[in-house]
């Protein structure tokens, strides 16, 4: 029953992802409470799998059906994709109960049940065959983004960037899981205190990260232990974690961070400057600003102010009058497609030029609050040279009196450091 279970869970958040527009992030951290920790890992790895691997799974269930995907109702597909997934990506789960959980979970909803035997038949030739040749004859771009499963401007941008070598190690870095960073809230308890009670509560330290309050956990593992709701860590991208500290803020200082939610870097800054300290945090969306409180809530930081602004228009503060900013400006994620597969088959060719044009207004702007001397730290989680080269140098061509402090230049890929994909860069008002 488990087994169905899992299975059926995983299926609802692919169709709510794909038919809702959610985020399979936070449905899955929603589900897994609900299982037992040697599932939890299973309906992760089905869910983003089928979600990164869903260009090959479609483009093979097109052959094995005979139809366009376009003639399949759409649970059927999700089914199918779930099903083709475990058979062709997953060792651990014999190909037969694949097809057999398949369709039991087809007979299990009157929408499904009348195409179980199309099920059936469709997974059964699968798993009896190797799977096709995953190219496109003339097409090496799109032969190459179908191999790797993505967009085909999406390749043919990391391509035009990065070559094709290196581009197909991004794409498959892309596709494989994510390590799970912590960031250990040292303002609460020593190093060695919070590891022992992360211990005790059954999570599993992997490796050191690149700071002190950094740790690397094994498996998929759930946040509801009390050493999390007590707020001795915080779960945080290791790449994430970086920004923070490169904007460098010495204690005591006053920080504004101009694209705050949800929250992370935000909690991060409060413990690098200390109780003396204060992080002013603007959004302009006031969701995001709740849980960015939330957060501080359950971290014990009281020195973190929210306020919602809209600070690609105007911010609500005095020009000139602070030391350090920070912008994580919004961007199109391209770095974090381990975590969010599903981003992949939502952007538009267009997205990256779009998002950049915002960018640029709130760098204009939060640059605006820096005294001379003062510091602005810029990233993006994305790989788009628009977001991130690009609207530095279009910020420093228009502003001379700033510069690029390029010892705290941040460039990371999942292909060449395990990292998430950022670009970062400190700018110092002269």
């Amino acid at each position: 029953m488990a087994g169905i279970a899992s299975r059926k869970a995983a299926l609802e958040i692919l169709m709510r992802v794909e038919h809702e527009g959610a985020y399979a992030d936070l449905l899955l951290g929603a589900r897994l409470p609900d299982f037992a920790e040697k599932d939890r890992g299973l309906v992760t790895l089905m869910v983003l799998g089928t979600l990164a691997w869903r260009a090959r799974l479609d483009f093979e269930i097109e052959r094995l059906a005979s139809r366009p995907l376009a003639k399949i109702d759409a649970a059927v597909l999700e089914i199918l994709r779930l099903g083709l997934f475990q058979i062709r990506h997953l060792d651990r789960v014999p190909k037969h109960a694949a097809v057999d959980t398949a369709v039991t979970i087809a007979n299990s909803d009157r929408r499904t049940r009348d195409a179980s035997g199309f099920i059936n038949a469709v997974l059964r030739k699968a798993a009896r065959s190797d799977p096709p040749e995953f190219a496109i004859a003339g097409d090496e771009i799109g032969s190459l983004a179908l191999k790797y499963s993505h967009p085909r401007w999406m390749a043919e941008r990391f391509v035009e960037v990065f070559g094709r070598t290196e581009a197909a190690a991004l794409m498959a870095a892309n596709n494989e899981a994510a390590p799970t960073a912590i960031r250990m809230n040292l303002a609460r308890a020593s190093r060695d205190e919070i590891l022992a009670r992360i211990r005790n509560d059954g999570l599993e330290i992997g490796r050191e990260g690149s700071f002190p309050e950094t740790m690397i956990l094994k498996g998929s593992p759930h946040f509801e232990s009390a050493s999390f709701r007590e707020g001795l860590f915080h779960v945080q991208s290791e790449a994430s974690q970086i920004i923070a500290r490169k904007l460098a803020p010495e204690p005591g200082a006053t920080v504004v961070d101009c694209s705050a939610a949800p929250g992370g870097k935000a909690t991060h800054l409060a413990e690098l400057i200390g109780p003396e300290g204060r992080v002013i945090a603007l959004d302009v969306n006031l969701a995001g600003l709740r849980a960015t409180r939330a957060i501080a809530q359950r971290l014990g930081h009281r020195n973190i102010f929210c306020a919602r602004a809209d600070v690609a228009k105007a911010i609500p503060l005095r020009p000139a009058s602070f030391d350090y900013v920070l912008l994580d400006a919004p961007c199109t994620g391209t770095g974090t497609l381990r975590e969010h597969p599903e981003i992949r088959w939502r952007l538009r060719p267009s997205d990256p030029a779009r998002l950049a044009k915002l960018q640029l207004a709130m760098l204009r702007n939060a640059a605006a609050l820096l005294r001379r001397g003062g510091a602005i730290y810029y990233s993006v989680c994305s790989l788009m040279v628009e977001e991130g080269p690009e609207v530095v140098a279009g910020f420093l061509a228009d502003h001379p009196q700033y510069r690029a402090d390029s010892e705290a230049t941040v460039l990371t890929r999942p292909n060449r450091s395990g990292l998430d994909g950022f670009f970062g860069v400190r700018i110092v008002r002269g």
